[in-house]
C-alpha cells in the first residue's frame, strides 16, 4: 500500500516519469522482464529490459465477475521471446504481472494486473498475445460429475497413483521419430501392447525439454514398438534424444483394479444406473432385471 500511495503522490505532482513493466514466468520456471522505458529497470527480483518492444495495446479491467484482459505486442528476438519456443507452446500458461512504475524510483509502483497468457499469435517477426485476468478462472465449471468412468487424472491427488514405481513408466532415448509424432523402438517388450494408450510421452533432453504429448495408440509392427501421439511435439527432436513413457488408462473399473490396483481410489460410478434402466416397466412374463429395454 506504501507503494502505491508514494506512486499517487507522484502522479498528482503534474510532472511524471513512469512506464509500464511487464514480468512473464513460464511454467517451466524461465522469467522474463519487460518495459516500454527506454533504459532497463529492476525490482522484484526481475530485470525489465527496454530493447524488447514490448508494448500494451489495451486493458480492460473491473470491480465485478466479467473477465478483465489485456492484450501485449512484443517483437520475436533470438535472445527474449523466440519463435521457435512460441511454437513448442512455452508460453502457453505463463503467468503475468504488469506494474505502473516510477523509473526514477522504481520503489514508486503499483500492480496493474495479474493474469496468465491466453491465446498466443505470430506474425511478421512479432508476436500478439491475449492476457486473462484472475476472474477468468471463475468461468471453470467445478463440482462432482456423476459418471460410470473415473473423473480423476491418473496420478493426480484423487487417483493416488505413483507413476514412479517401476512398471508404469519407461525412460528410453528416441531410436526412431516421425514427424515428431510417431516414436519407434526395437526393444521394449516388457510392456504389453497399449499400454501406454492414453498416457503421456513427455521429453526429458534436447530442444523438446519439458514438453509432453498425449499418446493415441501403442502397437507392436514388425517386431517394433510404435508409440503414435494425437499431436506432433512442438519441437525439433532427434535421435537420442531421452523420452519418459507413462501408462496410460481409459478410465474403466476393471483397469483400475487390475493394471493399477488401484480399486479404493476409483472416482467413478460403475453401477449408475443408464437411461435404458431409467425407461423400464415392469411387464408381465418378461425378465424385468433392469437390463436394456431391447433384450
Amino acid at each position: 500500500m506504501a507503494l502505491q500511495s508514494d506512486l499517487k503522490m507522484h502522479l498528482a505532482g503534474g510532472f511524471t516519469t513512469v512506464a509500464r513493466c511487464w514480468a512473464i514466468i513460464r511454467k517451466d520456471g524461465q522469467r522474463y522482464g519487460f518495459t516500454d522505458h527506454d533504459l532497463d529497470l529492476s525490482f522484484e527480483g526481475f530485470t525489465f529490459r527496454a530493447d524488447t518492444g514490448l508494448s500494451a495495446v489495451s486493458l480492460e479491467q473491473s470491480t465485478g465477475l466479467s473477465i478483465d484482459n489485456t492484450e501485449a505486442l512484443g517483437a520475436l528476438s533470438d535472445t527474449s521471446v523466440s519463435e521457435a519456443d512460441i511454437d513448442a507452446g512455452r508460453f502457453d500458461g505463463a503467468e503475468v504481472m504488469c506494474w505502473l512504475a516510477n523509473w526514477s524510483d522504481v520503489a514508486e509502483r503499483s500492480l496493474l494486473f495479474r493474469g496468465s497468457i491466453g491465446e498466443l499469435r505470430r506474425a511478421g517477426g512479432a508476436f500478439q498475445a491475449e492476457l486473462r485476468g484472475l476472474t477468468e478462472a471463475l468461468n471453470r465449471p467445478v463440482g462432482r460429475v456423476y459418471q460410470k468412468p473415473c473423473t480423476a487424472v491418473l496420478g493426480d491427488a484423487a487417483c493416488g497413483v505413483d507413476l514412479d514405481v517401476a512398471g508404469y513408466h519407461a525412460i528410453r532415448p528416441i531410436e526412431g521419430v516421425e514427424d515428431a509424432r510417431v516414436f519407434r523402438w526395437s526393444e521394449m517388450t516388457e510392456f504389453e501392447p497399449a499400454w501406454f494408450t492414453r498416457g503421456t510421452l513427455r521429453v526429458q533432453s534436447g530442444s523438446g525439454e519439458g514438453l509432453n504429448g498425449l499418446i493415441k495408440r501403442d502397437t507392436f509392427d514388425g517386431g517394433l514398438r510404435v508409440v503414435e501421439l494425437w499431436e506432433p511435439i512442438r519441437a525439433l527432436l532427434q535421435v537420442g534424444d531421452q523420452v519418459r513413457l507413462e501408462a496410460g488408462c481409459d478410465k474403466r473399473f476393471d483397469t483400475c483394479r487390475l493394471k493399477f490396483v488401484n480399486l479404493v481410489n476409483f472416482q467413478g460410478f460403475p453401477d449408475i444406473p443408464g437411461d435404458d434402466w431409467m425407461m423400464s416397466y415392469p411387464r408381465q412374463g418378461a425378465d424385468n432385471s433392469g437390463g436394456s429395454l431391447r433384450g
